[in-house]
C-alpha cells in the first residue's frame, strides 16, 4: 500500500486517514456511531452556531433500501456494504437571529472531519461521496430549503479488497496530495 510522506511535520491521524471503498457490511454498535457524531459536535463553528445536521440510517432500517437508492450506479456498487449511509446538510442560518450564515457549509466540513478521523481512530472506514441525487435526497428525507445538502457518507468495518470489483480495487489505495506551495500563495493570489 501506498506509505505517504508529508513535506512537514503533522499528526499521523491526519496523514493516514483515507477514504476506503471495501467494507465488510458488518454492522456497527449505536456507541460507536454515537462515538462519530460527538466528534463532529465538537468542530468550531461560526458564533458558535453549530449548522451541520445528519440523518443516519443502518444497513437494517427499513430506509437502508431507499437510502442506498439515492447513490449513484458506481457508488452503491460499494457502499451497500457499509453499516450507516448518513445524509450531511447544513442549517443556512444563524441561530440567534435568524440571518444568513456565509459560513454553514465551510463548519459543516470540520465536523464532517472530526467525525472521519474519529472514525478512523476507532479503525472504521468513512467515506463521504458527492455522487447522489441531492433532489431525491432533499425529497427522501423531508429536508426544507432553510438547508443545504451537502453530501453523503458510508461508514462501515474494514472489509476485503477481492470482494470489490476490478476496476474499484485499483483506486482502492492511499493517494497523495497536491504539495503545499501549489495551494498557499504569499501576500496575494496567483492563478
Amino acid at each position: 500500500m501506498y506509505k505517504r510522506n508529508p513535506e512537514y511535520k503533522v499528526l499521523d491521524l491526519i496523514v493516514n486517514r483515507w477514504s476506503a471503498r471495501a467494507m465488510s457490511g458488518e454492522t456497527i454498535s449505536k456507541i460507536e456511531l454515537m462515538s462519530l457524531f460527538e466528534a463532529a459536535r465538537w468542530a468550531p463553528s461560526a458564533f458558535n452556531n453549530q449548522p451541520w445536521r445528519f440523518i443516519y440510517v443502518t444497513r437494517d432500517s427499513k430506509n437502508w433500501p431507499g437510502a442506498l437508492d439515492l447513490l449513484k450506479e458506481g457508488n452503491k456498487i460499494w457502499a451497500q456494504n457499509g453499516a450507516v449511509l448518513i445524509l450531511i446538510f447544513s442549517y443556512k442560518y444563524f441561530d440567534f437571529n435568524d440571518k444568513s450564515s456565509k459560513t454553514h457549509s465551510f463548519d459543516t466540513g470540520a465536523a464532517v472531519e472530526n467525525l472521519a478521523l474519529q472514525a478512523y481512530f476507532m479503525d472504521l472506514v468513512a467515506h463521504a461521496m458527492e455522487g447522489f441525487d441531492y433532489d431525491k435526497a432533499r425529497d427522501f428525507f423531508k429536508i426544507t430549503e432553510k438547508y443545504d445538502i451537502e453530501a453523503m457518507l458510508v461508514v462501515g468495518r474494514h472489509g476485503n479488497l477481492d470482494d470489490l470489483p476490478e476496476k474499484l480495487k485499483e483506486k482502492e489505495k492511499r493517494s497523495d496530495r497536491k504539495r503545499v506551495e501549489q495551494f498557499i500563495f504569499e501576500d496575494f493570489f496567483k492563478e
